[in-house]
Parts: structure tokens; sequence; C-alpha cells
């Protein structure tokens, strides 16, 4: 990993413009969807610098601008533009981008449909429909007591805590965080969206059919054909989504989704 520039070594943040603003929308888009609130965060994986990442200074999601996006090395450190304030839990991001190569967007969210499943180990989330196939078999949950003891405030707080978040993340997509909520990676940054969105709506699902009788869910081939062909079409949800989400000149439209 490189070294921290001097002041001035290169621009704040040398990414290319349309990334930045691809991550603006990934802000709104998820707040839009219902994913994040006041609270959540998105990041996506320099462009040209592998050893760094792009992630909004502290700050609400649906509030983020192109000019609040700051450039990370990959010990969660902010490089330039410093002096802001910046997440706590950025941690989440950076290790997972240590530990998984093929990973260029992450996002962590408390989204609402999720957090049971985080909490009631017997009743593992799983993929009830095409659209989270990447979900698969049980999805995993992360323990916080196993690696910061008994009385932690649940938050991400340094990179030993990121690094045992990226363990139980292992090969997977998303990763269940007890009591708190969850992350999930992907290869570029729509992917991610759209695997955060798809969460959430699969728990309310994987609810209410659980109040009708046994579930059926896909098996490992349903669920690895669907993924399949679902990143092909990844375009025409994020299309719709930032087309409601963001008017012309970026500024948010209309409410969350309820």
């Amino acid at each position: 990993m490189l070294g921290r520039p001097s002041q001035g070594a290169f621009p704040p943040l040398d990414a290319d413009a349309a990334l930045v603003e691809e991550l603006v929308a990934a802000n709104r888009i998820l707040f839009h969807q219902g994913v994040v609130d006041g609270f959540g965060h998105v990041s996506v994986r320099h462009d040209k610098h592998a050893d760094r990442f792009l992630l909004a200074r502290s700050m609400a999601p649906a509030l983020v601008t192109s000019a609040d996006i700051m450039a990370f090395a990959l010990d969660g450190e902010p490089l330039l533009p410093a002096g802001r304030a910046v997440y706590v839990e950025r941690f989440i991001h950076s290790e997972i981008y240590r530990a998984r190569p093929d990973v260029h967007a992450v996002i962590h969210s408390h989204s609402p449909s999720v957090i049971p499943f985080g909490v009631v180990k017997s009743v593992p989330l799983r993929a009830i429909y095409h659209m989270a196939g990447f979900l698969r078999g049980s999805t995993p949950i992360f323990e916080i007591r196993t690696a910061a003891g008994p009385a932690s405030d649940m938050l991400i707080r340094d990179r030993k805590l990121g690094a045992a978040l990226a363990r139980a993340l292992g090969a997977g997509s998303v990763v269940l965080m007890r009591g708190h909520g969850s992350t999930a990676a992907a290869g570029n940054l729509r992917q991610a969206v759209f695997r955060a969105v798809y969460t959430e709506v699969n728990a309310r699902l994987q609810m209410e059919a659980m109040r009708l009788g046994r579930v059926t869910y896909l098996n490992d081939e349903e669920a690895a054909n669907a993924t399949a062909t679902n990143s092909r079409q990844v375009d025409r949800a994020w299309e719709l989504w930032k087309r409601v989400a963001c008017g012309a000149d970026g500024a948010l439209a209309g409410s969350p989704r309820g």
C-alpha cells in the first residue's frame, strides 16, 4: 500500500468524475429505496488506485454531493481532503477491500427488515426469490461479542473489528451484523446497490411467507443461475432508481419508499 502523500502530492480524489457522480447517486438511491436513512454509508474502490477507496464525509447519505466525497487508504484513514469528520465505521469498507480484491463496492446499512434475521439465529436469511439469488444458502451473521467482548457499542470502530467482519463475510455477498445491520459487497457499485436493495426486500418477503407456512427456498443451482441472469440486468434497475431518486440537477426527488 502506498504511504501517506504529502500535501499537494496528488489531487484530492484523482478519480474519474463519472465514478464520483455514481457514488453520489448510490447514496440517494439507497435512501429512496429505504435501505439507509440518516445513517449508513456506501463506498467504491478507487478507479486509478486499488489501494484507495472513495467514501463521503460523515453525513446523512441523502445529502451527499460530489464535494463531500473523500479518498481513503486501505487502513481506513483519510487521504485528501483532510480536516473533515469521517464515518466511525469506515473500517467496514477498508478491511473488506483489503481482504477481497474482487470487491469494488461496499454498503453498510441498518435496513429494518434485515435486523430480525441477525438476532434470531434459528431462522437464517435465505433467498426466497430469484431477485435475491445472491444470498444463496444461509446468510452469515457477524457476532461482535466474539471479536470485541460483551460491552461494545456494536460499531466497527477499528481495523481489528473490520477484519473480523470481513472474515465473517468470507467469499459471500452479504453479512448480517447481530443487533446492528448488514453489509453488502460486490464487484461494482451498481451491483452492490442492487444487492443491498434486494436483501431488504427478500427479508421482508421471507417474513411474510413464514407467516403463511413452510417456505420453499431457492436451491443452490437456482440461486446461482438467477444471480447470473440478474447480473446482466442490473442497469435496468439502476436507471429507474436513479431517475426516481435524483432530479436533473442531482437533487433528491421524492421521499423514501414506505
